[in-house]
């Protein structure tokens, strides 16, 4: 099984410890989501993992080997970083014909990518004209050249339009049913909820959560209850009797906070009450994300907010 295994795996950078003994895996065939505050040593876990820094103690395999023991990298691992890593100078096709060649792959499959990350129309313009979307389009194309098993994305959707969005949030989804191992890093937790399966979450180089999405959101977000009724002072009544404490909201609204949909509906129906409105507010990635990292030793920049100031 192609995975991405890390084990207590620490990297220190004179006095500061980037990454503290994290251990984690990533399995084929789902999206992981990568996420953290800013310094909370995501792009540093990702740099180890691919051999681009070396850790302070600790190991990270692909496959059970670390990258420096891959015989064909390219054709076994992809990863995007930096979008802004090809040379300006050459042409997208330039730049992908180039790591086709130094990895044995062949032309053809150039022109695939292209095709497949919708800039085969600009591959004879210089890199350096692309905007930010067009660059990070051709940096995942550089990813899927060598056709990996295992693909590690650093805020891939930065810079893309909203149909670029999109086309992402269904390319990794594709890659994750081909079991795929797809590691992604983003700060866009609404967009990381609609492709993620699984999280790991990190804060001040820590490991604070590596748990299905769902799960994760569940267990930090109270359901909660809206409902609207055609005598919505009785209703108030009825749940005020029932232990439960609405609070009112727009349009005459009542939010119910710490309860399941199923628990409202025969209430209001045993008082013979009418409603016109009965829905379960999810709980959003954005909410649980915000309540597990709020704590100060989880973040290493804060600011305070308007009020606070």
């Amino acid at each position: 099984m192609t995975a991405i295994e890390v084990k207590d795996l620490t990297k220190v950078y004179g006095r500061v410890r980037a990454v503290d003994r994290i251990t984690f895996s990533v399995r084929p065939g789902q999206v992981t989501g990568f996420l953290g505050p800013n310094g909370a040593g995501k792009s540093t876990t990702m740099r180890l993992v691919l051999g681009l820094d070396r850790p302070s103690s600790g190991t990270a395999t692909i496959g059970g080997r670390p990258f420096s023991g891959l015989k064909e990298p390219l054709r076994q691992v992809g990863a995007l970083l930096d979008a802004q890593a090809p040379h300006g100078s050459r042409t997208a096709r330039a730049h992908l014909l180039a790591l086709a060649a130094s990895n044995r792959l062949p032309d053809r499959r150039v022109d695939e990518v292209l095709e497949q990350t919708g800039i085969a129309g600009v591959a004879s313009r210089r890199v350096k004209t692309f905007s930010l979307g067009m660059r990070q389009r051709l940096g995942i194309a550089a990813a899927l050249l060598g056709d990996p098993r295992v693909l590690l994305l650093d805020e891939p959707s930065n810079g893309l339009d909203p149909e670029g969005i999109i086309w992402m949030r269904e390319l990794l989804r594709g890659l994750a049913r081909e079991d795929r191992t797809v590691l992604v890093s983003s700060h866009l937790m609404g967009e990381t909820a609609s492709f993620a399966d699984h999280l790991i979450v990190l804060g001040r180089g820590r490991l604070l959560a590596d748990t299905p999405t769902k799960d994760f959101i569940a267990a930090r977000v109270k359901p909660r209850v809206r409902v609207r009724a055609t005598e919505p002072a009785r209703l108030r009544d009825v749940l005020l009797r029932h232990g439960h404490t609405p609070v009112e909201s727009d349009g005459g609204r009542l939010l119910i906070d710490d309860v399941e949909i199923d628990a409202i509906g025969p209430l209001a129906a045993g008082e013979g009450i009418t409603l016109l409105e009965l829905a379960a507010e999810e709980g959003t990635l954005e909410q649980a994300y915000l309540d597990l990292t709020s704590d100060a030793d989880a973040t290493e920049f804060s600011a305070r907010t308007p009020q606070e100031a």
